[in-house]
């Protein structure tokens, strides 16, 4: 933390949204420093338009906005596909991925423009805190962090709001449509507000990235995701870079209504939160790479990163992308991916993903042993009446009667 009077000139992670837009304004009022905007462009589209403007207009000294796609999308994304890192098994983790990224790069800007202190938008109970902080911590911990959310008055988005018109700052909330959207190539996620009750299902016209199933086409598509040591990088064949790959998957797969889900997760700071999540795209690449996987990873070696991948997506979700345990896992996760290339065939249809189809020029499957034909030898049945006798040894006459 840092003390007020002592802080010249702070580094805001801003998107233009309610809460930063608010947050830009009272570091000026609160603290009488100098504020530099960043945002990184990780996929928010529209979302991107007009903010530099906007930032100089809350009193911004500059705005800085870095293109990070492809980065995220090659260092982030798809090492989360590759680790098959899947948070309490339904969350993709596509906020998440994007906070280190973000923080990252925050650091950078903070550095380069003269900051000696960086401040952020998330609330005293959320996970971004926690993963944007443990960030700062790692990657520059000589800089102060002002988290307003955990220090001023304002204790609701409804406070943000009259705060905002308080000093005639221009939002896009509003109390009809009071929920958060964060917007990313992964993702978009939604949360908050009319929410907040778990019974209620989200309005149809919220989402952004899916279509609804009853609108969805009538006709299946098929496509053909490539794979080489676990990345995927093409789509029908045509090679594609990781960003752009993401994005044209989420149009494809989104028009099919794939990858919305509606769940209470945990957070790390010990409470549940309702989420709303639309992930098109990676829905399918999580599917599409799980069958390379399993005509081209030794059995072993698939089961040894299937016990680890429940903690590489809880130590993501907790924040900890920059320690040396993911750093350690992501070394292990790398190694089991050296086979993992080839194709899968997939079928889209009213939010399902299913797979039609793998080939790899390094496939582990071999039809003539498993065949229930004629195997010409490379398989003697025989054998298994011994294999079975050891596995069994231990289980003699110890059955749910048995007195032993």
């Amino acid at each position: 933390m840092s003390g007020k009077g002592t802080v010249k000139r702070v580094c805001l992670a801003y998107s233009g949204g309610l809460d930063t837009s608010v947050i830009l304004r009272w570091l000026i009022e609160e603290y009488r420093c100098e504020v530099v905007a960043y945002c990184a462009d990780i996929g928010q589209e529209e979302e991107l338009s007009g903010l530099p403007e906007k930032a100089k207009d809350s009193g911004a000294v500059e705005c800085v906005i870095t293109d990070a796609r492809e980065e995220f999308a090659r260092d982030y994304v798809f090492p989360a596909i590759m680790g098959s890192a899947i948070y309490e098994g339904v969350y993709l983790l596509g906020t998440a991925l994007a906070r280190p990224l973000i923080s990252k790069h925050h650091v950078e800007v903070a550095r380069e423009t003269g900051c000696d202190a960086v401040s952020h938008g998330a609330t005293g109970k959320g996970n971004d805190q926690v993963r944007f902080e443990l960030a700062f911590r790692a990657l520059a911990p000589e800089l102060s962090v002002i988290a307003p959310w955990r220090e001023w008055d304002l204790r609701s988005r409804s406070d943000c709001m009259s705060y905002a018109e308080k000093f005639n700052i221009p939002v896009s909330a509003s109390a009809e449509k009071p929920y958060s959207i964060d917007r990313n190539l992964m993702h978009v996620s939604f949360e908050g507000g009319i929410l907040e009750d778990p019974w209620r299902a989200p309005e149809q016209d919220m989402f952004i990235l899916t279509q609804a199933l009853e609108l969805a086409p009538d006709v299946p598509q098929e496509l053909v995701i490539g794979f080489e040591r676990g990345v995927p990088i093409s789509i029908d064949g045509e090679r594609l870079s990781p960003a752009k790959l993401l994005a044209q998957l989420n149009r494809i797969a989104g028009s099919h209504g794939v990858g919305r889900v509606d769940l209470v997760e945990n957070r790390f700071v010990g409470l549940k939160s309702r989420g709303v999540y639309e992930t098109p795209g990676g829905t399918v690449l999580h599917a599409a790479h799980r069958a390379m996987e399993s005509i081209t990873m030794d059995r072993e070696v698939m089961h040894e990163r299937d016990r680890m991948a429940p903690r590489f997506a809880e130590l993501i979700y907790n924040g900890f992308w920059f320690s040396p345990e993911i750093e350690y896992m992501r070394a292990a996760i790398d190694v089991s991916q050296q086979n993992v290339t080839g194709e899968v065939r997939l079928e889209l249809y009213k939010g399902n993903v299913t797979i039609c189809g793998r080939r790899s020029p390094v496939s582990l499957y071999s039809e003539n042993l498993v065949t229930f034909e004629e195997d010409q030898g490379a398989y003697d049945q025989a054998d298994a009446t011994g294999f079975i006798r050891v596995q069994g040894q231990r289980l003699a006459g110890r059955g749910p009667f048995s007195s032993g």
